[in-house]
Parts: C-alpha cells; structure tokens; sequence
C-alpha cells in the first residue's frame, strides 16, 4: 500500500477502536458525555501529529511526550477520577500504538493489538467477578452522627436522605463554625447514575439564619 493508504487505513482504524472503547465500552458504564468528546478529540488528533512527525527528525518519542506533559498539565486543573485519568491514557497510548504499526504495515498484528485492548476494557467493565463501587462528596450538617461511635446511625441518615444503600464513609473536612462536615460515601456503581438524577447537588443544611 502506499504512504496515504496506510495514513488513512491508519486513521481509520484508530478512529474505529477508540469509538468502540468510548461509545460501547466506557459510555454504558458510566452514562457520563463529559468526556467522550475529549477523549475522541485527543485520540484523533494524537493520531494524525505522531503520523506526520514520524517522517521528521523529531519522532514518535519526543511527539508523544510532548501530548502527555500538556495532558497531565492541564487535567491537574479539574479533578478527574481515576476511571476517566485510565480511559485517557488508553486514548492517548492508542494512536500511538496506531501510529507506529501503520510505519510498519504490519496490520494483522495492529489488528490483533487493537482487539485485545478492547477484550480486555469490555472484560473489566463487565465486573469480571468483582463489586465496584463508586463515592460522592457531599456535605453535611449532621456533625454530632459523624463520631465513630454513631456510625452505624450516620449511615442510616445518609441511606434516608438518599434513598441508596450506602457501603460506607469517610469524613473529611469538618467546620465547627458552620456545624457541617465533608463526607465521601461510596455506594455500589450501579446506582451511581439514578444517585446523580435525583440528587443534583449535596446534602447541606439550609442556612436561613444567615444573611
């Protein structure tokens, strides 16, 4: 084939793993479209610089280095779960990976690389035997539940307000001015979606006495 049949075979097989990892991979699982538009965004683009770079004196190397120093710069900004930090780093190695077979055209080897990274994803989503759970920071104005000797009634509370069955919690930052505390309750994933339907913001108390 020639240097544009690889280039575009290339993309399009780039383009077709990372719709098959985000759309019907990472997306069921998390119903989440903040960012499946970064991911396809970066794993495009990555995939067409390290093509053309990979004619110049620069190489694949100095390419990819340079996309990860801006990506862990600029989602240091905004938190993101580990979830999401691992799906990126399988969005930025892909056109990487990509990149470097279509130099080789060694494509039944591309081929067999790509299918079993998205084995492996669709194997892990499908629990693989395990129980995932999932956290949310709320804030709450209970503090007098939040000694360990009350556990078991904090819970209960959270499980009330909620409507979820909460596995457990950890207490963060506490206020004694404002009488609140920073929780991070984990629950099982599967209801982690339904959670974020009904509740929208976090559990806080109304401060009506403050002007």
């Amino acid at each position: 084939m020639t240097l544009v049949t690889d280039f575009l075979f290339g993309f399009l097989l780039n383009l077709f793993v990372a719709i098959i990892v985000v759309r019907f991979i990472y997306y069921p699982q998390t119903r989440d479209k903040h960012y499946v538009f970064t991911f396809l965004a970066f794993n495009t683009i990555i995939y067409f610089v390290l093509s053309l770079m990979a004619n110049s004196d620069l190489g694949i190397g100095v390419g990819f280095g340079l996309f990860a120093i801006f990506s862990v710069l600029r989602y240091r900004t905004d938190p993101v779960p580990i979830r999401e930090m691992t799906y990126l780093f399988i969005i930025l190695a892909l056109p990487v990976m990509n990149s470097s077979g279509m130099l080789q055209t060694n494509w039944a080897l591309l081929i067999m690389a790509d299918s079993l990274v998205m084995l492996i994803l669709w194997l892990l989503e499908k629990g693989w035997g395990f129980r995932y759970h999932t956290s949310q920071k709320i804030t709450y104005e209970n503090i007098e539940l939040i000694v360990p000797s009350r556990r078991a009634e904090l819970i209960t509370d959270l499980e009330q307000r909620t409507g979820q069955k909460i596995s457990s919690v950890t207490v963060g930052n506490i206020d004694f001015l404002h009488d609140t505390a920073t929780l991070q309750v984990f629950y099982p994933e599967k209801s982690a979606q339904n959670w974020a339907k009904a509740i929208p913001d976090p559990i806080k108390a109304n401060d009506d006495d403050e002007d």
